[in-house]
């Protein structure tokens, strides 16, 4: 075909090339044969209607150019597909799972972005453990974006490399793994027999700690999942969107600004050693530290902190979010010495912090036969100890919150009379909800019981009045309650 033809169809049928897809379409008469042609694929069971599935769409299409000739990203959909998706257990759109050479192998817990997604799944190609036969080869697996650990093993027989390679197996989409039965190439870190060597990203290394961890201990799977997590962060990670999950299991402090290692690492590493200064000073307290990109958290300061962002990032932001979801924000300028941090943490220690609460304004007036609470007024509302209290997480926008009101309100006024039962709704969008609820779609219902406001029972019947009685009458915590309704 001539160029000139090749031209003229692209005039005529300009829709194609925009439609070409490097996504394949799997279905029930055809999900086998094709995917054991792949090593590894990444399939998305979705629904057409489902609006995590549109959002996620283009991001998987990004990713799968992106992926190309290494990783296959396919999709199915189960509204069509439903002997596929039934076969796999697909019970909430989307669900992504892993397959080598067309057998499952677990589900895709990883970001949604089309970065995080290719970051990712490269982690899963290739063998669990790459094998290093020289100096040359160590150091070039070293020198990575990410923490890599090396097992050092006197022979391929080895019970401890049988368990290296099982653990790199089961943790290889968090951390990246390599062995070598060269002994020799460990002894410039001090190991002389077997064991393992943990490299910290080059781009991190620092004068507060050491960039090669080494472990001696007999390998088991246990012990050296024990010890990657115990030292894969080091004293003051850099947190990204990605990992921010891992790292906020403990209570975590962190500092945000102009972060950018791809192209300015001396100036990231400026701000992270002074933050790594006062850390070092309070190690063992029970914070960790961590430095962020300002631009990736941007609207979690703003939204959940209240903090405004400087449009250079070249001074800090502080923040503290404890796992209990208490967060704290350092209101005065970071100083170029550490001290005015130094300042914040004593504070923080000392218990004298007051905590930021994202909250709408306290109503004038709750006379309505639902009780609005709101973040400051959650306490008052919800958790008054000897009254059961049905609360409702909404979203204003929210099509189901609306169609719900009449039948909430309706429910509402129904028990006016009973002083025992409190019917109440909070704006999740615009407050804080408390770390024991766990709202992550709207409407969300739960039952503070009398009693037992620490155990909140979820609501996960129907929509209806009786279906709201029938579920007050069974949960109500207290007997006298319960012949009322």
């Amino acid at each position: 075909m001539t160029a000139a033809v090749t031209f003229l169809l692209f005039l005529l049928f300009p829709a194609s090339a925009s439609l070409r897809s490097d996504v394949l379409v799997l279905g029930d008469a055809d999900f086998d044969y094709l995917a054991s042609e792949h090593d590894t694929m990444l399939v998305k069971f979705y629904a057409p209607w489902c609006g995590h599935c549109k959002k996620l769409a283009p991001e998987f299409e990004k990713a799968a150019g992106k992926l190309k000739g290494s990783v296959q990203l396919a999709k199915v959909d189960c509204t069509s597909q439903v002997d596929t998706c039934s076969r796999f257990d697909v019970s909430g759109y989307p669900t992504l799972k892993i397959f080598r050479n067309g057998r499952d192998s677990g589900s895709y817990d990883g970001p949604r972005s089309a970065e995080g997604i290719c970051r990712y799944m490269t982690k899963q190609t290739g063998p669990d453990s790459a094998r290093l036969l020289s100096d040359e080869d160590l150091q070039t697996f070293v020198r990575h974006y990410d923490v890599s650990v090396v097992g050092v093993f006197s022979g391929e027989e080895s019970s401890g490399l049988v368990d290296f390679v099982k653990a790199a197996g089961l943790l290889r989409d968090q951390f990246r793994f390599a062995h070598t039965t060269q002994m020799k190439l460990a002894v410039p870190y001090g190991l002389q027999s077997e064991g393992v060597l943990l490299f910290r990203p080059p781009r991190l290394a620092n004068r507060f700690e050491d960039s090669v961890v080494v472990f001696r201990d007999c390998v088991t799977i246990p012990s050296l999942r024990r010890f990657i997590r115990g030292h894969v962060f080091g004293l003051c990670p850099h947190m990204t969107l990605e990992n921010k999950d891992r790292l906020r299991v403990r209570d975590l402090l962190t500092a945000f600004y102009n972060l950018d290692y791809e192209h300015n690492g001396r100036g990231s590493n400026y701000w992270r050693n002074r933050v790594m200064k006062v850390a070092s000073k309070y190690a063992g307290r029970g914070l960790s530290f961590s430095v962020a990109n300002q631009k990736d958290f941007r609207a979690e300061l703003e939204g959940e902190f209240g903090v405004g962002m400087s449009d250079s990032g070249d001074v800090p932001v502080v923040t503290v979010r404890t796992k209990a979801g208490h967060k704290y924000a350092m209101r005065e300028e970071f100083t170029r010495d550490g001290t005015s941090l130094e300042r914040f943490l004593d504070q923080y220690f000392a218990g004298r912090l007051k905590r930021y609460i994202k909250s709408e304004p306290v109503p004038d007036r709750n006379e309505g036969a639902v009780q609005v609470a709101v973040a400051e007024t959650f306490d008052a509302v919800v958790n008054q100890p000897a009254k059961d209290v049905l609360i409702q997480f909404y979203s204003p926008s929210c099509l189901h919150c609306k169609k719900l009101e009449p039948v909430y309100t309706a429910l509402a006024e129904t028990l006016s009379s009973d002083a025992n039962v409190v019917i109440a709704k909070m704006n999740a969008v615009d407050n804080d909800v408390p770390p024991s609820y766990d709202v992550r779609g709207y409407p969300t219902i739960y039952l503070a019981p009398a009693g037992r406001k620490d155990e909140p029972v979820r609501y996960e019947g129907g929509r209806e009045l009786l279906d709201f009685l029938r579920f007050l009458r069974r949960q109500a915590g207290r007997s006298d309650v319960k012949q009322e309704l």
